[in-house]
């Protein structure tokens, strides 16, 4: 193994650019990372960076080996996966994407952990489009539906938002009873931190009635901070409902204009369309589908023809 974790090393080093950062994600000194390299350039009996005081790049032969180290995890990688497929054991290492709001479902995969040991989760929080395919995902979870021919999507049941605000705010600002009169009261709002913009509220009100001024007395561009603020009774937060159903449940947050509030949301899950999907991937994608709403046609949606499912 100790080849394999130089490669390793190396890959991690050229695509990062840095030994420090190399080194800090391997969890080792970027002397060690150094060190590592300069073993592998010596067995190679070649240079495969160059080297100066702000930074290193690849040489020549350098982006040759790279593109062997790629070749030689992927066929590792399948091999692994090929032999957990003929055992029946779910093993190996699974790359999933998630938007920030996934943070939230981390009792979720702690649980799909907790029952696939052998399943390396590697987890990437992030509310940009991610390429799927090119940047090596083996699924991701995203909210709303992507079309896009070259994967296959399963549908998820999804959740609401909700206004909520803490019993103490409520007693001493008064419970609003239509939406006008959020005009009077504390919002938190929440800012998209990819487009800079403030999210509406998504308040059902007639045609004719003027368009509401929410106010934005708080914004924040994460919802934790904003649940923390409306528990100290700070204004009215908009919320997913799957968040704060603990709040909710224990009387530390109460939902107001609840039949205003006109929106629904559902997750969906995306990984490469194949003929043929890994049983790491199989049993993730069943985990998360049996939390999130019934299986349904989970089993023929994993084993189809490749494309997307509909």
């Amino acid at each position: 193994m100790d080849r394999f974790a130089a490669i390793e090393t190396f890959v991690q080093a050229a695509e990062t650019r840095s030994f420090t950062e190399a080194g800090r994600r391997l969890g080792v000194s970027s002397s060690a990372v150094g060190r590592s390299i300069s073993r592998l350039e010596q067995e190679l009996e070649v240079r495969l960076f160059h080297r100066s005081t702000r930074a290193i790049t690849l040489t020549a032969e350098g982006h040759l080996f790279l593109d062997h180290c790629y070749r030689i995890s992927a066929e590792f990688e399948l091999a692994r996966e090929q032999l957990s497929h003929a055992a029946g054991k779910p093993s190996g290492r699974l790359r999933v994407g998630l938007p920030h709001l996934g943070i939230h479902l981390m009792p979720d995969l702690i649980a799909f952990q907790q029952r696939y040991p052998s399943i390396e989760l590697e987890l990437d929080f992030s509310d940009r489009l991610v390429n799927v395919i090119e940047e090596g995902f083996d699924a991701v979870m995203r909210i709303g539906e992507i079309d896009d021919s070259r994967l296959t999507m399963r549908r998820l049941d999804g959740y609401r938002h909700r206004l909520v605000a803490s019993p103490q705010y409520l007693a001493r600002r008064g419970q609003p009873m239509h939406p006008a009169e959020l005009a009077a009261h504390a919002c938190l709002r929440y800012r998209y931190p990819t487009s800079g913009k403030l999210a509406p509220w998504p308040l059902k009100v007639p045609t004719h009635e003027a368009v509401l001024d929410i106010p934005e007395t708080s914004i924040a561009n994460a919802i934790d901070p904003l649940m923390r603020m409306a528990e100290a009774g700070l204004g009215i937060a908009l919320l997913p409902d799957f968040i704060i159903k603990d709040q909710v449940g224990a009387g530390r947050l109460t939902v107001v204009l609840d039949q205003y509030v006109e929106d629904q949301r559902n997750f969906c899950m995306l990984w490469p369309a194949s003929r043929q999907s890994p049983p790491k991937l199989k049993v993730f994608v069943e985990f998360m589908a049996n939390r999130f709403g019934p299986a349904g046609a989970l089993a023929n949606t994993l084993a189809g023809p490749a494309g997307a499912a509909a």
